[in-house]
């Protein structure tokens, strides 16, 4: 059984040399080789490689003159240069054109060859990692979470007792209500805190690539798989792996996914290796699991796996004393990205949102205070008008009898279906009301949809 394979180029042109090379390194790692600076250059064209070990001097292109042409390329790609001269000056040289380290050619002691090696990929991993994800640590709020509902802080609460065990979670809730957030919470609170937190979105891709995403693939394991790739399993390693909107995956991918909950082993697409990983697992849905188990297109093994610990968010509309601080928050991070000089809410916007019921969540919070920032005017200090689905200026012109709750129903729907570029089925969803009562709404209004819409 193997650990994660890295892929190593070798690049020299003695054929004794390469085949000693080869044999030390092939034992753990999938290597490639090269006899000479053209062929490497073929080869790394058209795929990458974890690492490069390539000779420094070779009658062509030396490998000198290939270090910078790769490093352009791939300048994550650590290179180890084999000189055969032995002195600080080569060695210099090398270094000086991007090389990561070196050793005196003919290598002789292998155990010396793996450490170097090891030792570079290992660096890569971590370097990899935080460069992925650094963007995403705190990409929805600052490290402690805006908490100052009942709801969330019992959500806290759990997430604090089950982060410093190994055991899966499930959170669920509605579209937009911060399970990602409370995963990185979980993640952070852990004992792997400084391993990767990588997060899939399982709803947002086909079976095929979900299943490459999560698991890898082996070069030629379908059309366009032109190289090996690793898994988000593999990628999270040693950290936290987010399977957001876990309900939407396919029978195929939910028993493959069972496998790995229940011996962290896995086998690439296309590829015979069984490859073991060590992967805290949180997923996320906004599905009724249960019922989905009922009619048969969820596994009901893979849901007791999953749900060893659940939490489910509330809706933002139950959690109302988080909603000020929340859109305080948004006001904040949101002016200083824009350089605008609005700082605080006024008392229209505030009554505004607390009297809003905010079907999208705090995600439709966020985008509802970023549209009104856009339009505020200019030297404004205070965030006064918050036009949330025909609200206020709907409302204000119901309270003063200019619109019928009829036409104000009209108003919200043709927003909503605007906001959904027209397709019916997300206006009926967010709407929360049937895709038949909202095709008959729209026929008293005398819009035409697109055929799809009545699929």
């Amino acid at each position: 059984m193997a650990s994660i394979s890295h892929s190593i180029l070798i690049i020299d042109d003695e054929p004794a040399q390469r085949q000693f090379l080869r044999a030390v390194l092939q034992k753990t790692y999938s290597v490639s080789s090269a006899a000479s600076g053209e062929e490497a250059k073929e080869l790394l064209s058209s795929r990458t490689f974890d690492l490069v070990v390539t000779d420094q001097r070779m009658p062509g292109i030396s490998g000198i003159e290939l270090i910078p042409w790769l490093k352009q390329r791939s300048p994550e790609t650590p290179i180890i240069v084999l000189t055969a001269y032995g002195t600080i000056d080569s060695a210099v040289e090398a270094m000086k054109v991007g090389a990561d380290d070196y050793l005196t050619k003919p290598v002789k002691n292998p155990d010396e060859l793996r450490l170097v090696v090891a030792k570079l990929l290992e660096k890569r991993l971590l370097e990899n990692r935080k460069d992925l994800y650094r963007d995403e640590i705190d990409a929805a709020f600052p490290k402690g979470i805006i908490a100052e509902s009942s709801q969330m802080q019992r959500v806290l609460e759990l997430a604090r007792q089950v982060a410093i065990q190994p055991t899966t979670v499930l959170l669920t809730g509605e579209s937009g209500t911060g399970k990602e957030v409370v995963a990185r919470f979980i993640h952070r609170q852990s004992p792997r805190p400084e391993g990767a937190f990588v997060a899939v979105n399982c709803a947002a891709l086909t079976e095929t690539l979900l299943e490459s995403e999560l698991f890898g693939h082996e070069k030629g394991a379908f059309t366009g798989a032109y190289q090996a790739k690793r898994g988000r399993f593999e990628l999270a390693h040693g950290g936290t792996l987010f399977l957001d909107e876990i309900g939407e995956i396919s029978p195929s991918v939910q028993s493959k996914l069972l496998r790995v909950l229940q011996e962290q082993r896995f086998e690439r697409v296309g590829g015979t290796r069984t490859i073991s990983v060590d992967v805290r697992i949180i997923a996320a849905t906004n599905r009724d699991l249960r019922k989905a188990i009922e009619e048969r297109i969820f596994r009901e093994d893979l849901f007791y796996r999953l749900s060893v610990f659940p939490i489910q968010i509330p809706p933002l509309r139950e959690r109302r004393p988080d909603i000020l601080p929340l859109a305080n928050f948004f006001v904040d991070r949101i002016a200083r990205r824009m350089g605008v000089q609005v700082k605080t809410l006024g008392k229209r916007a505030e009554d505004t949102l607390l009297r809003y019921e905010w079907p999208g969540n705090i995600r439709e919070l966020q985008n509802a205070i970023e549209r009104a920032m856009i339009v505020c005017p200019p030297g404004a200090d205070q965030l006064e008008d918050l036009p949330l689905h025909g609200e206020p200026e709907a409302m204000r012109a119901l309270e003063a009898g200019q619109l019928t709750l009829a036409e104000m129903e009209k108003s919200a729907i043709l927003d909503v279906l605007e906001r959904n570029s027209g397709d019916r089925k997300s206006t009926a969803k967010e709407l929360g009301i049937s895709l038949r009562k909202l095709q008959y709404r729209l026929k008293e209004y005398g819009i035409t949809g697109r055929a799809s819409d009545a699929d």
